[in-house]
């Protein structure tokens, strides 16, 4: 009974943190505004401006696509008998997955912050201030982006709570039952 519960909790929190790493995505891929600079040049920004929010992306997608298969896994296949070496996979990928998923936030913050300050040292000047919907729409994904890490964060929690209990003795790891 305890596990249906675990997998269904999974479950769900894998549905959200999916539709929040595909919004994360697609806010940012399909962003661009365009403005006249200079009274005569036409200026298009978009996310292959910055190499850290085409990484964000990709790496965002991957996560996504990773959470679906993970979803189809337990939704096709939820046996009662769980095998140690897939839950030692399954535990490692969703670390991977955390850690790549918020070093590319990380890094496409970074690279949103010198937009916005700007950097005096290189001569970068402050974009936010001309293309201010863009920031605006990559701001949000960024917030959706991290919000899908805490996620992911739990989910891995779980799953090494799922790994280590198979590891315990009968009692140990076992929650109290209301």
């Amino acid at each position: 009974m305890e596990l249906v519960k675990d997998v269904n909790l999974t479950l769900v929190l894998r549905l959200f943190a999916t539709f929040l790493l595909v919004l994360s995505a697609c806010l940012v891929a399909f962003d661009s505004q365009t403005k006249l600079l200079f009274y005569s040049i036409l200026r298009k920004a978009s996310f292959r401006d910055l190499n850290a929010l085409f990484v964000l992306v990709c790496i965002d997608s991957a996560a996504a696509a990773y959470n679906v298969l993970q979803i189809l896994r337990c939704s096709i296949f939820p046996s009662p008998k769980v095998d140690k070496n897939l839950a030692w996979l399954c535990y490692l990928l969703d670390q991977a997955v955390v850690y790549l998923a918020f070093a590319a936030n990380s890094a496409a913050l970074q690279g949103s912050l010198f937009a916005i300050t700007g950097q005096n040292n290189f001569q970068w000047m402050k974009l936010c201030n001309i293309y201010t919907r863009f920031c605006i729409q990559i701001g949000g994904a960024l917030v959706c982006g991290f919000i899908a890490c805490l996620v992911l964060a739990v989910i891995s929690a779980l799953s090494a709570y799922s790994l280590f209990r198979l590891y315990s003795p009968k009692h140990f790891l076992q929650l109290k039952a209301k």
